[in-house]
C-alpha cells in the first residue's frame, strides 16, 4: 500500500503544479479550499490537500482531461489517486 500512495502523492503533486500553472485556474483552487497561498506552500504534501486538488480536477471534467492529456496518463489516474488519498 506504501508504494501506491506514494505513487498517488507524487501523481497529485504534479497535478498541483499544472493546476497553479494558469492563474485562473489556481484561484478557483484557493477559493474552493479556503486555502491561501502561503497555507497551500506549507501543506502542499499533505494527502488531504492533494486528494483536495485532485477531486477539484474531478469537479471539472475538461480540467481533468487537460490535466491527465498534460501528465501523459488517463483521467482515471488522477481519479485513482485521490482515492489512494482520501484511505490513507
Amino acid at each position: 500500500m506504501a508504494g501506491a500512495e506514494t505513487n498517488a502523492e507524487a501523481l497529485a503533486l504534479q497535478a498541483l503544479v499544472w493546476t497553479l500553472g494558469e492563474e485562473s485556474r489556481a484561484r478557483r483552487l484557493l477559493d474552493l479550499t479556503g486555502l491561501d497561498p502561503a497555507e497551500l506552500r506549507r501543506r502542499a504534501g499533505e494527502a488531504v490537500v492533494l486528494a483536495a486538488t485532485l477531486s477539484f480536477l474531478e469537479s471539472y471534467e475538461p480540467d481533468l482531461v487537460a490535466c491527465a492529456a498534460a501528465l501523459d496518463i488517463s483521467p482515471e489516474q488522477l481519479v485513482a489517486a485521490r482515492a489512494t488519498l482520501e484511505r490513507s
